[in-house]
């Protein structure tokens, strides 16, 4: 059982900022909701653990989905989320993604975003379990790197927000019921500081960092979720964990997304033995739902013995793959491999998580005054299995919601007098956390990952335990709050996955390998406080 929080401490003793809109994370998210939250608001402060652009947005390559083509609607785009999110979405979240999602790309265009054009019209790809082009994609495939600097640019050059670099958030301040600011570590200077603020948005991203595996850059370490979690918020859908078909799996190289927007372009895959497999599994073959390609691919691996299968565009115009996947093309080069002409080695990898802190359309949580949009938030919108690249989609339209919401309702400052205590930690001995690190990812690759089973999970589970008492220890490093916040959210998509005795979107038990009606449902934690 997790302490309430990470170390000790007393508010009194504690350097104070008051702010009237409090974000947490400068991924799409988190920028976007301070910059819609500008209209309303004289005062927001962004805190984000390293520096402004050290995101998952930015290393999003395929798109953004939109239904602005002219062959397209949001309907189309409606029902394609919904048939990918497995049977688990919630159709109302769904309908505002998909009729809400046009008005926020286009104002992130205004704001200078630059989408790739053709002949003067918006450059639409196509991407898995779409039945329409409607991705939007900038500089080939470098579309987050193009939203966040646009993002970024655009709050930075904002008066009335302040970003603070190099804040990890450490715990969130509730009383009753009510979250009225968070806890954060200044690194930089080695201080704890406490941001006080009536409106709080988690916008931390997942946790990809628990898995060996994982296309998520190093500070994706489940910090909002585990925060949230201690604090007594909601958490829901956790079993959900979305691994990507293709990333790059070559000796001596770092884990390396192929965007699927490479099959989306004619890409397909191959198993070892050079046969094309994916319409033997699907008929939508390379562009069938992501979990579908996950699982045809590890029956492949299985079947031949082989560690990899292979993403091959030999049959394509080389000059015209190079030039629609610069920088893919080019982080293969450094590797040896011609995008256009050689096969290149892919295995699925950690990539997204479906699951989160629990929200409604508005992203409000189960605790006054907290937020939450993007990769941390779960309002059901992808269900069981995310349709490719409405993730970053899922940013703008709830996050703007977010602020619609805190503007009716405009929370008042409750903490002119509030009081708060961190207390019963005790002085841990020396412990080498970054092993620990590499141990439970290890532990959740190889128990917790694409293909699950009872014996594994429990396996999982009684293994994390072990590392429960380390929780009685005060955190005194960023690398020790990281590894508990890991080891929280690991224990919960563990345990979330042996409760749901079915397979469904990303979560595969290979001993109940069939969906079944009655978990047509949402398994939704929550700790006592």
């Amino acid at each position: 059982m997790p302490k309430r929080y990470l170390v000790n401490f007393d508010l009194g003793d504690l350097e104070r900022v008051e702010t009237g809109f409090l974000v947490i994370g400068s991924g799409i998210a988190g920028l976007y909701t301070a910059h819609a939250a500008s209209s309303y608001w004289e005062d927001i402060v962004v805190l984000t653990k390293r520096g402004i652009d050290d995101t998952a947005t930015e290393h999003a390559q395929g798109g953004i989905a939109a239904a602005v083509g002219p062959n397209d609607s949001p309907l189309y785009h409606y029902e394609d989320t919904l048939a990918a999110g497995a049977g688990l979405c919630d159709p109302t979240a769904v309908e505002i993604l998909v009729t809400e999602g046009p008005a926020r790309v286009e104002e992130l265009i205004r704001l200078g975003a630059r989408f790739d054009r053709a002949d003067g019209r918006l450059d639409l790809t196509r991407e898995g379990a779409h039945t329409r082009r409607r991705i939007l994609h900038a500089m080939g495939d470098a579309t987050g790197a193009e939203i966040q600097r646009v993002l970024s640019e655009t709050v930075r050059a904002n008066p009335k927000i302040k970003v603070l670099e190099n804040h990890f958030l450490v715990d969130l301040l509730v009383t009753k019921g009510i979250c009225w600011g968070a806890l954060a570590l200044d690194h930089q200077e080695g201080k704890l500081k406490a941001y006080l603020a009536p409106v709080v948005v988690l916008a931390t991203g997942g946790a990809g960092q628990i898995y060996q595996h994982t296309t998520n850059p190093e500070v994706v370490t489940g910090d909002g979720i585990a925060a949230a979690y201690r604090a007594g918020a909601e958490v829901m859908d956790l079993e959900f964990v979305q691994f990507h078909p293709t990333v790059l799996l070559l000796e001596g190289a770092p884990r390396f997304l192929i965007s699927e927007a490479v099959r989306g372009e004619g890409g397909i895959l191959l198993n070892a033995q050079g046969e094309r497999f994916m319409p033997r599994y699907h008929p939508m073959a390379e562009l069938a739902p992501r979990d579908v390609v996950v699982r045809a691919i590890l029956k492949e691996l299985e079947r031949t013995g082989s560690r990899v299968v292979y993403l091959s565009l030999e049959h394509l115009n080389p000059e015209q793959v190079h030039a629609r996947f610069p920088t893919i093309s080019q982080r293969l080069k450094a590797y040896g491999l011609d995008l256009a002409r050689d096969r290149i080695p892919v295995a699925p990898a950690a990539h997204y998580f479906m699951g989160g802190v629990k929200t409604g359309f508005h992203g409000e949580t189960s605790l006054q005054g907290l937020y939450a949009c993007g990769e941390v938030a779960c309002p059901g919108v992808h269900g069981a299995n995310r349709l490719a690249s409405n993730s970053l989609l899922d940013g703008l339209v709830f996050g703007g919601r977010i602020v619609e919401h805190a503007k009716r309702v405009r929370p008042e400052k409750v903490f002119s007098k509030a009081e708060a205590k961190g207390e019963g930690l005790i002085p841990g001995p020396p412990i080498d956390y970054a092993r620990l690190k590499l141990e439970l990812k290890e532990l959740m690759q190889t128990h917790v990952g694409p293909v699950r089973c009872r014996k594994g999970l429990e396996e999982a589970l009684k293994a994390l335990a072990q590392w429960e008492t380390l929780n009685n220890y005060e955190a005194t490093s960023l690398e020790e709050m990281e590894f508990k916040n890991m080891l929280e959210v690991a224990y919960l998509v563990a345990e979330a996955a042996l409760m749901r005795t079915e397979s469904r979107g990303g979560h595969y038990r290979s001993d109940y390998p069939e969906p079944r009606p009655r978990w047509q449902r949402h398994l939704i934690f929550r700790r006592q406080v």
